[in-house]
């Protein structure tokens, strides 16, 4: 057989151990975050759900409207090291905001800043986070990397969620996030002490960048096709998750505890999914990753039908299989088709139209559940989400492109070896 049949174990890549570590540790503690940082809010004297939804707000919009600038700076530095000063924002961050909880003494204008910061530096690492991989893994392995790479924070981040809410029972919310400003650290050392190739300086302008990324994206017509599609996924997606499921939940199944099973369920596909698209052999990986955004309805529409719990469960499960095994082929396939040098700028627009109509989803979900019926609405996003795949379909380039490993750069390879 041939060496491609039998590629070097990822464990024995010094690089990519460094990087899946910082990533699983981040990730961590980014699940402590998730429920600590409400608590935290919502325990300080006087703050109302409004001042959480400022808070939550301030993190969110800077991770969409800087993340194309993430993108441009990505394509021009050392994306390691911009990694690393992500980190180190994301740690002084937390670790500000378990500084102000611990003490009691914080208010919503600085809560807000730090938000921002820490937003900040999601849109910072999250393209150079996409543009390292191609580097440090031949490409030849950049699925079993992405699966692999899944797995681990899938799994990382459900027992952070687990152990989260035990360590705000036991030490309080501000020890919580301080954990979490722990890892950003442990992460930012990790990422520091990568070995990637230099990058050629550029003398163009960063809307030339900008212009040049985009000429990138829209040249190919199943990059856009699937990113417009999952922009309506995720909208749907994330009113099911936000809004309408919990809402559902508490009518139909008793509450919190029922949804918190749906959410479980559904983080265990996830794991499962990753795991098997790193060993999937697909000859069309746009066409499987479109096909496999479809069980992705099953939760809001089952939930919309007032099936049994387990039934909902069940449908959790395969659509968190269906997109983390869309998620591992659609990040091999940027990475195999957009050239290394500007595959952070493709990444953040990639980020910035997939995400762009997520806090549309959620703001509109509560009215038009009052006004409509939560479990209309559930139907809704079910019928959305299958309409946006069926049209994607339609498109020639998402039928049609075919899995081509391609010949592995010399100089990426030199550099996997030497870290």
């Amino acid at each position: 057989m041939s060496a491609a049949e039998h590629p070097p174990s990822l464990l024995r890549n010094t690089g990519f151990v460094r990087l899946a570590c910082a990533r699983i540790i981040s990730v961590l503690g980014n699940g402590f975050a998730r429920i600590a940082l409400a608590f935290a809010v919502l325990s300080l004297p006087g703050a109302t759900p409004g001042d959480l939804s400022l808070v939550v707000a301030c993190q969110a919009v800077p991770q969409l409207a800087l993340v194309l600038v993430g993108g441009v700076i990505a394509d021009r530095v050392s994306r390691s090291a911009l990694m690393a000063v992500a980190d180190v924002l994301g740690a002084l961050s937390y670790g500000g905001l378990a500084a102000m909880v611990l003490s009691g003494h914080a208010p919503v204008a600085t809560l807000c800043a730090l938000a921002v910061t820490a937003g900040t530096a999601t849109a910072l690492f999250s393209p150079a986070m996409d543009g390292v991989i191609p580097v440090l893994v031949p490409s030849e392995a950049l699925q079993r990397a992405n699966g692999l790479l899944r797995v681990g924070t899938n799994t990382s981040l459900l027992l952070g969620l687990a152990l989260s809410g035990v360590t705000v029972a036991w030490v309080g919310a501000g020890w919580a996030l301080a954990i979490n400003g722990l890892s950003f650290v442990v992460s930012a050392a990790l990422t520091a002490s990568l070995r990637l190739p230099r990058r050629r300086r550029k003398s163009a302008s960063g809307w030339a960048d900008l212009r040049e990324g985009w000429h990138e994206f829209a040249s190919r017509q199943w990059l856009w096709v699937v990113v417009v599609q999952f922009s309506l996924v995720m909208a749907a997606t994330n009113a099911n998750a936000g809004v309408l499921g919990p809402l559902a939940a508490r009518a139909h199944f008793g509450g919190a505890r029922a949804w918190s099973l749906v959410v479980a369920a559904q983080a265990l596909g996830a794991v499962a999914g990753a795991g098997i698209a790193a060993r999937a052999r697909v000859t069309r990986p746009i066409l499987a990753a479109v096909l496999f955004t479809l069980p992705s309805a099953l939760p809001p529409a089952l939930l919309g039908a007032g099936a049994p719990l387990w039934t909902v469960a069940a449908g959790a499960f395969t659509a968190g299989v269906s997109l983390d095994f869309f998620g591992v082929l659609w990040a091999t396939t940027i990475q195999r088709e957009v050239p290394e040098e500007a595959l952070s700028r493709v990444s953040s627009y990639d980020w910035f139209g997939s995400l762009s109509l997520a806090p549309l989803g959620l703001a509109l979900a509560g009215p038009a559940a009052d006004a409509f019926g939560t479990d209309r609405m559930l139907i809704v996003c079910a019928t959305l989400i299958v309409a946006a795949t069926l049209a994607a379909l339609l498109s020639p380039g998402v039928r049609s492109l075919r899995a081509t490993p391609g010949a592995d750069r010399p100089e990426l390879l030199e550099a996997t070896t030497a870290s």
